[in-house]
């Protein structure tokens, strides 16, 4: 469950019929635009191998289908293709539907953006604040978001009611005060679920059903319940070490109204022309949450009720994304071009992700190249202007360094990345679709960094004098030490480390992740050097390997070692 790329989880029954791959659907596309979909066609299955799990893709514009396809398999046991009409948990794109239903009943009069969550849910304690839907809606209540929260990873697997659910993070402390800032926030669509529950008297599966999903056809889309037969449901897979494995239990009782829904390419294609149709709701109030909530401060937060909205490249995209165990999705509109990209994907750790995926697609529809453009060759010593730390807020910064003539950048707690010239102050980054640069003020000193992100606005860094992190450095470890420390470490249901060894080096792979080497600081500590991350191996009073402890982005998780 998370936002458009980032970073949950529901109850109730609903037994889903087997629609018609595409009644109704817009028309084919005419011959002259065959070669777009060709090219389209072309680097999906660069991305997807016919063998392995994959995704189905569509692209509407203006009403006509330029492609319509599936990719890799549905089913790797059984060696099933996915068929571009099957159905996938689509994660947190179930977010805009569960806020187009707070919309119907604000037209209705049910609700209303500044009710007080308090109004439906009296005895949620607001810790002396005044949280609103709206506040829900755009993430900025500053509820903590449970699935951040360690207690929850340990209970993944657990059918809860939805009072047991916000009762795992009602009485945390908030992150901020209401609207202050903006922080994705799976708890306050949790609330925004029960909210809705409260305002209509139906529960939160058959609003949406009753409501949206009946009236536009919508026959394969629903809450994603595992026990009922679903025809044409995809199993979820995600990359380990020795290839891809299924994917671990969730109970569904988890995401709700954060992310529990199930779709298929069809009817979301479906659920974008209701909306440019004005089947639901009326322009001025769709449009409403489909424009970027702003903070007091007039700050842009990038996100509206349900979509994140921004500009890139010279185009408005209304988008978002979900990832939940085993699937990762994305949506995206252009509403200016009329264009309309999905990409559903059961392939949880597969690089590029689907957002990147559904932008390069949509790149392509509208004629662009999504090549990498050519790298400029810049002399160390103009490098070196670049290198410092760059402060993004409080706790974050960016470390520009310089290795020989190359330039690499690391977020706290991401991934070191190198930075590619694109002129002398502008770099990008390899299949990458961010660029970064870099401010100076009128004497030529730099002063700044912004990353042009593709969602979620640029990212503002101001050049301090602090000294950047002292470089680690590797001591060795006999191989014999290094030997007890291979196993499988788990973290929390379905979310193990597996540490392997490969003569004096010694690897690590997070499920769904890339494998990357761990070197050791000490005997016991090891670092990362593309992650900014930490693992520290614990043993028992008798010397035996019982567990590690990740220490990153400034928190603190343990594991214990199972194999």
């Amino acid at each position: 469950m998370n936002r458009p790329r980032t970073r949950a989880a529901g109850a109730l029954a609903l037994l889903l019929a087997c629609g018609a791959s595409f009644a109704q659907a817009p028309a084919a596309a005419p011959a002259a635009q065959d070669d777009r979909a060709q090219r389209i066609d072309a680097y999906l299955r660069s991305i997807y191998p016919a063998q392995e799990p994959g995704a189905a893709v569509i692209v509407v514009d203006d009403g006509q289908v330029v492609l319509r396809e599936g990719y890799g398999l549905a089913n790797v046991e059984l060696g099933v293709p996915i068929a571009p009409d099957m159905v996938f948990r689509i994660g947190s794109v179930t977010k805009q539907f569960t806020a187009v239903a707070a919309l119907l009943l604000v037209q209705e009069g049910k609700l209303a953006f500044d009710d007080e969550i308090t109004k439906f849910l009296p005895d949620y304690p607001t810790h002396g604040k005044k949280i609103t839907v709206e506040h829900l809606l755009t993430h900025t209540s500053g509820i903590k978001s449970y699935t951040g929260l360690p207690e929850w990873l340990a209970k993944r697997r657990e059918d809860l009611t939805l009072e047991q659910l916000i009762g795992l993070f009602e009485d945390q402390p908030m992150d901020f005060a209401p609207g202050e800032k903006w922080l994705y926030n799976n708890s306050g669509y949790v609330l925004l679920g029960a909210v809705l529950e409260k305002a209509s008297g139906q529960s939160y599966e058959e609003l949406l059903r009753s409501r949206i999903f009946a009236p536009l056809g919508m026959q394969r889309t629903g809450y994603g319940h595992t026990a009922p037969i679903l025809p044409g449901r995809v199993a979820g897979y995600q990359r380990r070490q020795a290839g891809w494995e299924n994917a671990p239990f969730l109970s569904m009782t988890q995401p709700y109204a954060a992310g529990a829904l199930v779709s298929t390419v069809d009817d979301l294609a479906r659920w974008n022309a209701a909306l440019d149709g004005a089947k639901l709701l009326p322009p001025p109030l769709l449009a409403r949450a489909m424009t970027g909530y702003a903070l007091p401060d007039g700050k842009p937060t990038g996100y509206g009720y349900g979509w994140g909205v921004g500009d890139w490249r010279g185009h408005h995209f209304v988008e978002h994304g979900g990832g939940i165990d085993g699937f990762q999705s994305y949506v995206l509109r252009e509403p200016r071009a009329g264009l309309f990209v999905a990409v559903l994907s059961n392939a949880l750790g597969r690089e590029p992700d689907p957002d990147t995926v559904a932008t390069k697609v949509a790149l392509l529809a509208l004629g662009e190249s999504i090549e990498d453009p050519p790298v400029v060759k810049l002399a160390p010593e103009v490098l070196d202007r670049y290198t410092g730390v760059y402060r993004i807020d409080e706790t974050t910064t960016r470390v520009v360094t310089r290795e020989g003539d190359r330039l690499f950048t690391q977020r706290t707690g991401g991934e070191k990345l190198e930075a590619l010239p694109l002129a002398e102050s502008e770099f990008f980054y390899r299949d990458s679709l961010e660029r970064a640069s870099f401010r100076r003020d009128a004497a030529g000193k730099v002063t700044g960094m912004v990353l042009h992100r593709r969602q979620g606005g640029d990212e503002e860094a101001v050049k301090t004098d602090e000294a950047p992190p002292a470089k680690r450095v590797a001591v060795r470890v006999e191989p014999a030490v290094l030997a007890s420390y291979v196993g499988e470490y788990e973290l929390f249901p379905g979310f193990t480390i597996v540490v392997t060894q490969e003569g004096v080096k010694l690897f690590a792979q997070a499920t769904g992740q890339p494998r990357f080497e761990l070197f050791a600081e000490s005997e016991t500590k090891f670092f990362l050097d593309v992650v900014d991350a930490q693992v520290d191996f614990v043993r028992d009073p008798a010397g035996a390997v019982t567990g590690l402890v990740l220490h990153q982005g400034g928190r603190d998780v343990a594991g214990k070692k199972i194999k």
